[in-house]
């Protein structure tokens, strides 16, 4: 079993080590624990057999959880998240061998006394070190790969080009100025005549609608896994829709400020990184945008963009 509750960039940074585990064990039945927000990353990519569905702030969900995983018993699970509930999720199920970072190494100290066997990570990228942790665990295969589904298919996309941009993440200190992007998007019309889409959740609408010039496309992560294959090239930050757009293998450009590219940027090279030189790495969930995310100017942005994608 897999435990990766979320977030999304961080289940979408485990997938290539659990496919080394399930390419390394090929009869095996793959289960992953997971917070059902995120089940359309996993559902139809082919790599889990199963999906049980743990909302941790959901008392109902907890139990519901746990009694489904004292039903089964499993040879191996590796927890890739870190915390103190997702080693007691692994803990809970009848596991054989428990795999988890060492405790310097994780979110939550405690968590690591919860693993039968503790693995110290060797790497600085994120992938890397989850693919040192299932090396540990018997993966003989450190190929990447990210399995994942194709989206469902969107019609209020424009047709040809468009540049993608996520503009949330899941802290605003990592997330670029409103502003920027409108200045982006009359630049993109005005000097190439390709238009800006701006992705987001239902209740993220009318903030994305506020950027002039700009078009809005909302979806599910399934819509944005469609827009994401579709997307000419896209903008993004620190955030899952960005790390979504490296797995795929999409060009275009990753923002940073706050938080270290080197371990938490895009994984492989069709995403050139923007960090202004001086920017503070803090892993502090603030609520303000950091100012080294605001002085990345979107007229750097734009000219990375012509030079990654030829526009």
């Amino acid at each position: 079993m897999v435990v990766r509750l979320g977030a999304m960039g961080d289940i979408l940074h485990a997938l290539p080590a659990a496919a080394a585990l399930k390419r390394s064990f090929p009869d095996c039945r793959l289960s992953w624990a997971v917070h059902p927000k995120w089940r359309e990353l996993l559902e139809t990519g082919g790599l889990a057999d199963e999906l049980i569905l743990i909302d941790r702030r959901r008392l109902s969900s907890l139990r519901s959880a746990a009694r489904e995983l004292r039903k089964q018993e499993f040879d191996l699970t590796v927890d890739f998240q870190g915390l103190i509930q997702s080693a007691l999720v692994a803990r809970v199920a009848r596991s054989r061998q428990v795999y988890g970072f060492v405790k310097d190494q994780v979110r939550e100290r405690l968590a690591a006394s919860l693993y039968t066997t503790t693995v110290r990570a060797k790497t600085t990228h994120v992938v890397e070190r989850n693919l040192d942790l299932a090396e540990a665990a018997g993966a003989r295969d450190r190929t990447v790969t990210f399995p994942l589904p194709h989206g469902t298919p969107d019609s209020t996309l424009p047709e040809g080009k468009f540049i993608l941009a996520a503009p949330f993440a899941g802290w605003a200190s990592k997330q670029w100025p409103m502003e920027h992007y409108a200045v982006l998007a009359r630049r993109l019309r005005s000097n190439l005549g390709i238009p800006l889409v701006l992705n987001g959740a239902p209740w993220q609408a009318e903030a994305l609608r506020s950027v002039e010039a700009a078009e809005v496309h909302i979806s599910s992560i399934s819509g944005l896994l469609d827009a994401t294959r579709r997307a000419t090239a896209i903008v993004g930050v620190d955030s899952g829709p960005m790390h979504l757009a490296a797995a795929l293998g999409k060009p275009g450009v990753a923002l940073f400020g706050p938080t270290d590219p080197a371990r938490n940027g895009p994984y492989g090279k069709s995403l050139s990184v923007i960090r202004i030189p001086g920017a503070v790495t803090s892993y502090e969930r603030r609520k303000e945008i950091d100012a080294s995310m605001r002085a990345i100017q979107p007229e750097a942005v734009l000219d990375a963009l012509a030079t990654m994608v030829g526009l």
